[in-house]
């Protein structure tokens, strides 16, 4: 720290004052409110749940305004909050099939039982700065209907049914599910640990490691099976009832998809998968973890290992903002010692140099 150098302790807190300061800014603009943050920038909730491992919109929010809108230090405060929570269960494995959907799109199927459901997204906007924007805004109310109960059949599910696309895992209750958060990370690692990995991953190097493989680094050809936004009910085993109760329900963004097939002289050629699961509406970031869950299941498929994406320890090693931040922002720490014991040995190697360099001159000197 920079203690001796600044003064100490009060330094340091006169830096404290400075940032609160700088995060409240101009006194006559009224204070953004965490109801403000969690309902008009709910993707950057979205975002710092998911990378935070807590599902909590309002927690999410103070993280924001206290990281004055840094999304990695937010995600950091999350993650610092999780740390002092007791545990006293895992939930039971939430079943995405019942979730009330309010996107789903495929592009796969044309048409597809229960249709698709554009919901609220960017994607067909124009990209164009609205400067109704600049001050308060009215915007028409949605259109609402009342929607008949339905069922939306995974589309993993349809070609599953003719045998197109390789069969789910299948589940075994006995063996435990790895935890990132209480267990050092190690490889080889299960699938569990790499979905774990990559849910919690920071979604721009996801988002560039996933463009890698669809530019040719990694045996890619991925189709989006299904892209679903929705609510799921989150149950937990309650031991003194004896059956499992709800908690409540959360927002969740699923993406599965259809990839560059495979088979052999004993098995016929199918496609295989990918597959993303984050809190939230997160599509970018949930596509980009199924095309490196699937990048990272070469091993498993056979496949050379070529890519960075394929490659199961770089990928997991290197994903964590928090862990990547930490790195590299410890080199604002002083460093004085090292430096000077560098400084040092340069100047000793140059006084090397210079002198090996001017005993042919002088020999030459000499002779003549």
């Amino acid at each position: 720290m920079y203690v001796a150098v600044k003064g100490g302790e009060r330094a340091i807190e006169n830096a404290h004052r400075l940032l609160a300061h700088e995060r409240r800014g101009d006194r006559a603009v009224p204070e953004v409110s965490l109801a403000q943050i969690s309902n008009q920038l709910g993707l950057a909730v979205d975002r710092v749940m998911t990378e935070g491992s807590l599902y909590d919109r309002e927690l999410a929010a103070l993280a924001i305004k206290q990281a004055r809108g840094d999304m990695i230090e937010a995600i950091f405060l999350l993650r610092a909050f999780r740390a002092t929570l007791p545990r006293f269960g895992s939930s039971e494995p939430v079943d995405t099939s019942q979730m009330q959907v309010r996107r789903r799109v495929s592009s796969t199927f044309k048409d597809m039982p229960g249709g698709q459901v554009l919901g609220p997204t960017f994607d067909y906007t124009h990209r164009l700065l609205d400067p109704e924007l600049t001050g308060e805004s009215s915007p028409e109310q949605p259109v609402t209907i009342n929607a008949e109960p339905g069922v939306m059949p995974r589309v993993m599910d349809i070609l599953g049914r003719d045998g197109l696309i390789e069969a789910s895992p299948a589940e075994d209750p006995e063996k435990p599910v790895g935890d990132l958060t209480r267990d050092a990370l190690s490889f080889p690692a299960d699938r569990d640990l790499r979905l774990q990995n990559l849910a919690r991953g920071d979604e721009g190097y996801l988002l560039a490691l996933g463009y890698s493989t669809q530019r040719g680094y990694g045996r890619s050809h991925p189709f989006a099976g299904e892209i679903r936004l929705g609510e799921v009910e989150v149950e937990f085993m309650a031991e003194d009832v004896g059956f499992a109760v709800p908690l409540g329900s959360i927002t969740l963004t699923e993406c599965q998809m259809v990839n560059q097939f495979k088979g052999s002289d004993t098995e016929a050629p199918c496609f295989t998968r990918g597959y993303g699961l984050v809190f939230g509406q997160s599509e970018r970031k949930v596509m980009s973890m199924a095309l490196v869950d699937r990048a990272l299941r070469a091993r498993e498929l056979g496949e050379d290992v070529k890519a960075p994406a394929q490659d199961e320890e770089f990928v997991m090693s290197h994903s964590d903002n928090v862990q990547a931040t930490g790195f590299v922002e410890h080199l604002k720490l002083p460093h004085y010692v090292d430096f000077q014991s560098e400084l040092g040995l340069l100047r000793k190697l140059r006084k090397e140099f210079a002198d090996a360099n001017e005993t042919p001159v002088a020999l030459q000197e000499a002779a003549e």
